[in-house]
């Protein structure tokens, strides 16, 4: 099944998770702690409404401060753009949103993207390409099919294992963000000699 189909078939709260852990792994572009969007995974687990946990993590976030590149500003609209109430009208479009925007991320962060195949508008490869997404982009969606496959075959009890997927991708993020930052700054101090 595409992940198009998944996100279309996906409940309530397999969409708030699918949403939640898009963003999750790209945390490291907003530089909050690990554990800011804990609360927002604990609501999930329980059952309870994520609102007041929402607004907790856009302050500690920094929602509506000006990012510095367009990778930083499309995580920032994920969080901005999370609704407050947590059904499936109001969270499907979101977790759309933040499915393309996460795959959007990954191709402007990874270096062998730059030769392969344009992701389009959706921020998804094109089931035409044949040279397919490159590596980073391959990894976020298999990340993205199986958090919304794990909550859709186990409900509440595959919340997790998809948590532990976000945060293997969180890291994979963190160390390609931080080679971007050395290489920024090695070039910086080239530049300056």
């Amino acid at each position: 099944m595409s992940l198009v189909e998944l996100i279309a078939r996906a409940d309530e709260r397999g969409l708030a998770a699918g949403g939640l852990a898009c963003l999750d792994r790209c945390l490291p572009l907003l530089g909050g702690d690990d554990e800011a969007l804990r609360p927002l995974w604990a609501s999930l687990a329980d059952g309870s409404g994520w609102a007041g946990d929402l607004a907790r993590a856009r302050d500690l976030l920094g929602a509506g401060r000006a990012p510095g590149d367009e990778a930083a500003l499309l995580v920032h609209r994920m969080l901005e753009s999370a609704p407050a109430e947590r059904t499936a009208d109001a969270l499907r479009p979101w977790a759309d949103a933040c499915s393309a925007a996460s795959l959007r991320v990954h191709r402007l962060l990874d270096p062998a993207a730059g030769a392969g195949p344009d992701a389009g508008d959706s921020g998804r490869p094109d089931a035409g390409d044949t040279a397919g997404p490159s590596p980073l982009v391959a990894a976020e969606l298999r990340r993205q099919a199986l958090v919304l496959e794990l909550l859709a075959d186990h409900g509440a009890q595959g919340l997790r294992r998809a948590l532990e997927v976000t945060v293997e991708g969180r890291r994979v993020l963190r160390a390609v963000v931080s080679r971007r930052a050395r290489n920024t700054a090695e070039a910086g101090a080239r530049a300056g000699l």
